[in-house]
């Protein structure tokens, strides 16, 4: 039987949802035809987009404190530029577009998390060095992820929400096709683009909204440490309802232990004390320590020993797909000729005898910049710098994907601090620590942190490309090709902001994870200890969810973001699961899932594209924000927008033609 042409404007119906048994997915874009993907325009534009978004991210994330999301402001971008150059076969080019520009901000975030802690610490680093620790991770990241491409975004179909990929796909199918989804999606960022934009440039009203607004909420606050906190944005509330009801409410209750429960309990037993797990210096009682304080200093802990605990669980668990992995990359090894059953286009990866030649290349390049890049004082210390970037980034690469898959967000600074923590002991034990050891420490943590922030990009941008119909082999070739561009930007970023403001000081940039990273490395390697006690009850913690069969990866992603950001997917996870069980027609539910899909991704979309534009007005000092106004009354007001924006979601989801 001849396969059927998708429409090429829409997705299947099947796009979001688990398979039946025998049912398969076919993609926009099918199978059995070429497209034009990787073509001069396509590649031109996407490199175009990885300069331009490797500066704006590294500049404001370390000017302002604000690392923005790419992909989805370089997807609005690509379909506004094909659509006004008139080109044909534009969604798969996009897609490519999307594909090679998102490489910016994944590497930029593991670049900005840790290479400007070296200039805080007043220690050095070169260019090399920098661009060597941000392409040798991203490139680990990449090769790691390509085997279990088929895991994440095909063999879990429609178990995981893939938030972020969800928005990114929708803003590219529907700036195609044009019609009811592109007014509706573009309707809908507009509101949540213009929403967002008053709140975090105007300062209308509060952009979190907190029990402290109240006396009675204060006097808690201050005596019990009891505190509850609700982002206003849009964005995030369109996130929780792509997220769902399930993930959103696990991630809560994993949020409330450690608001309503931990935090609270850590004052009671030791609020008097000044508690130093870390011998970083602090001299607060944990009572003169206000939540978010014993939240940032002690509680988050927790959660990372619990994230980093989930995704060993996790690593067992998916043994058997890593055992495939392995066995396939053996066995084509072990081939010697004869015919191979070509796969189809769109299930086409790298082979995977070039993915493990990469691997391997890859670690020799990583062991030469360690020994002979002035990073370790001696060959044996750069062996053990290569085993833990080995080690640590192949195995949490599962864990990544899995985070980005499930939230979209990925804990990458929390993996990374664990990570610096044990490089740090390790070089310690080798006999490297002071100035050099620390030096040492960074610039391992910055590759691993990069190849984990690389690897959650690329989980997403694979499942856009599965959605529409690409070919995998040719978003990954082009990604090296986007990582290499994004990690020499990002390298003269850094060098230029350091001479031309400096990361410590007066007027000095804000710099807030690589301060954090520093704060963490700098005690390690002057006979410090890291907080053993808080990352065993994490994994205590994510054992029992996992005996209990909670998903614990799920529960300590919310122990670790803060609970302002929690709450806010669990109300848009609400609305999904609302607009999705009114009817007793089936397929209306579905209709109505769908529409709000489109409007949480405009909302999602419309606040990532604002955000950029509010970082530069923040950056340029425009002094026109309602600071009075929102000091004021900001709280008291903001609730009042947030419910207008919930109502305007669940009329709109409503309104279905129960004829199409």
């Amino acid at each position: 039987m001849e396969p059927q042409e998708q429409n090429p404007t829409s997705l299947p119906e099947n796009a979001y949802r688990e398979l039946k048994e025998g049912e398969s997915y076919r993609p926009i874009l099918s199978p059995e035809k070429k497209y034009k993907e990787v073509t001069a325009w396509s590649v031109t534009v996407g490199l175009l987009m990885t300069v331009l978004f490797s500066a704006a991210a590294a500049y404001l994330g370390l000017k302002v404190g604000q690392v923005f999301e790419a992909a989805i402001p370089i997807a609005i971008l690509a379909v506004g530029l094909s659509s006004a150059a008139r080109r044909k076969d534009s969604l798969s080019q996009n897609v490519i577009i999307q594909s090679i520009g998102a490489c910016s901000g994944a590497v930029v975030a593991g670049g900005i998390f840790t290479l400007p802690a070296i200039y805080i610490l007043d220690l050095d680093v070169n260019f090399m060095q920098m661009a060597l620790s941000s392409l040798l991770g991203a490139v680990l990241g990449i090769l790691f992820l390509i085997p279990f491409r088929k895991y994440f975004v095909k063999e879990m179909h429609g178990k995981y929400p893939f938030p972020e990929a969800t928005a990114t796909t929708q803003v590219l199918v529907s700036g195609e096709s044009g019609g009811k989804s592109a007014r509706t999606l573009v309707l809908s960022g507009l509101i949540g683009g213009l929403y967002d934009f008053v709140v975090a440039t105007f300062g209308a009203w509060a952009e979190t909204v907190s029990t402290t607004v109240t006396h009675w909420g204060t006097v808690v606050a201050d005596k019990a440490k009891l505190v509850l906190k609700l982002n206003t944005g849009a964005a995030v509330l369109g996130l929780g309802y792509i997220v769902g009801l399930k993930y959103a409410f696990i991630i809560c209750c994993g949020s409330f232990l450690v608001w309503l429960v931990i935090i609270p309990l850590i004052n009671l037993i030791w609020g008097p004390q000044v508690l130093d797990l870390m011998h970083t210096g602090i001299t607060d009682t944990v009572a003169s320590m206000s939540p978010d304080m014993i939240f940032k200093t002690y509680a988050r802990h927790i959660g990372i020993g619990g994230i980093a605990t989930a995704g060993i669980i996790g690593i067992i668990k998916s043994s058997k797909v890593i055992k495939s992995a392995v066995g396939i990359a053996v066995s084509e090894f072990s081939r010697k000729g004869g015919a191979q059953a070509k796969p189809e286009r769109t299930d086409e990866d790298l082979s995977m005898r070039t993915v493990v030649f990469g691997i391997s290349v890859a670690l020799l390049a990583v062991f030469a910049f360690f020994a002979f890049g002035g990073v370790v004082n001696t060959v044996w210390q750069a062996r053990v710098g290569l085993l833990i970037v080995a080690v640590i980034a192949f195995l949490f690469t599962t864990v990544a994907a899995n985070a980005i898959a499930i939230v979209g967000t990925n804990p990458v600074s929390g993996m990374t601090i664990m990570t610096l923590i044990i490089t740090a002991i390790v070089l310690a034990a080798c006999g490297l620590k002071g100035n050099g050891g620390m030096v040492a420490a960074l610039v391992i943590g910055g590759v691993v942190c990069t190849a984990l922030s690389v690897a959650g990009a690329l989980i997403t941008d694979l499942k856009i490309g599965y959605w529409i119909g690409t070919t995998p082999k040719n978003q990954e070739k082009w990604n090296f090709v986007g990582v290499l561009v994004a990690a020499v930007t990002v390298a003269g970023v850094i060098l230029i902001l350091n001479k031309a403001y400096g990361f410590t000081g007066e007027n000095a940039l804000v710099a807030p994870q690589a301060n954090a990273m520093a704060a963490i490395v700098q005690p390690m390697m002057s006979g410090g200890n890291a907080p053993w006690l808080l990352y065993g009850i994490g994994a205590v913690i994510a054992i029992l969810l996992t005996v209990f069969k909670v998903p614990a990866l799920a529960f300590c992603l919310g122990m670790f973001i803060p609970i302002d950001l929690n709450l806010p997917l669990l109300i848009g996870g609400a609305i999904s699961w609302y607009v999705g069980s009114r009817s007793k027609d089936a397929k209306i539910n579905a209709a109505r899932k769908e529409k709000g899909t489109l409007i949480a991704s405009g909302f999602i979309a419309g606040g990532a594209l604002m955000g950029v534009v509010s970082a530069i007005l923040k950056f340029a000092n425009v002094d026109w924000f309602l600071t009075s106004w929102n000091a004021a009354y900001g709280e008291a007001i903001a609730i009042l927008p947030l419910i207008g924006i919930i109502l305007y979601m669940i009329r709109s989801s409503m309104k279905v033609d129960k004829t199409a």
